[in-house]
């Protein structure tokens, strides 16, 4: 077992989190304490009862998210938000969120860990925000069809694509979560081609349009590899076990 302020410790800085600035509301890093110790790590895209009670009910003491508890101006405690939080102090369970800064990691982001399992290789970033790219941008070496065949085995829950692009994109351009903020951004980049997790209506035109790529693969399942991969290295590096809570969101 484990003193949680090693862990935090050890995760504020691997994420740089005071450096990373953040959408208002995100409260990035410890969001809720534990008395005792760590026994197991878990790891959850969302910080929602579900996930609270799995987490719990498969003995883990300190979870991972990626979409933290707070999002919004300071609400009563009431309700199923009392129930998040009182579960966990009833459970003593720890939950720790790490929005931009796990998105924007060049290691453990979830970006820059699609573009690996896609065997693309990181070339660069784009999409600036308070003073840091939050997007990736990677260099591809084979065609249309093989990349949207590469996304489909990797998120089989089904993907969303509109091409309009070229054909044999050099340069692609990846996005964990929404994509609406980049879609306009990436031909600035030097691309045409745009790898996401969600997309609004508007978009197809605007791909006809401008010539555009553009492969939704679900915001859920385009935000669970950062979470993953940094509550694996936690558990390796304080050898603790460690679990993934899925819950099953296709969007």
């Amino acid at each position: 077992m484990v003193d949680l302020i090693s862990i935090v410790k050890y995760c504020n800085e691997r994420l740089r989190i005071r450096e990373i600035k953040d959408f208002p509301g995100s409260f990035n890093g410890l969001q809720i304490e534990k008395v005792g110790k760590v026994s197991k790590i878990g790891a959850s895209v969302d910080a929602g009862l579900i996930p609270f009670e799995k987490a719990t009910e498969n003995n883990i003491d300190f979870l991972v998210v990626h979409h933290g508890i707070f999002w919004s101006p300071p609400t009563p405690l009431t309700g199923v938000n009392f129930d998040k939080v009182k579960h966990c102090m009833d459970h003593d369970l720890a939950v720790y969120s790490a929005h931009l800064p796990l998105d924007c990691h060049d290691e453990l982001g979830n970006n820059a860990v699609i573009a690996k399992k896609l065997n693309l290789k990181p070339c660069g970033t784009f999409l600036n925000f308070e003073d840091q790219d939050i997007g990736l941008l990677a260099q591809s070496q084979f065609s249309r069809e093989e990349l949207k065949s590469r996304l489909q085995n990797e998120f089989s829950q089904g993907i969303r694509s509109i091409e309009f692009g070229s054909s044999n994109p050099k340069k692609i351009a990846i996005l964990s979560g929404s994509g609406q903020s980049a879609v306009d951004q990436i031909l600035n980049s030097g691309c045409d081609t745009l790898i996401t997790g969600e997309l609004k209506q508007q978009h197809f035109n605007y791909a006809q349009e401008n010539r555009l790529n553009l492969y939704a693969c679900g915001h859920y399942a385009t935000e669970t590899f950062g979470v993953q991969a940094l509550a694996e290295e936690i558990a390796q590096k304080f050898d603790l076990p460690y679990e993934f809570i899925r819950t099953g969101c296709l969007l």
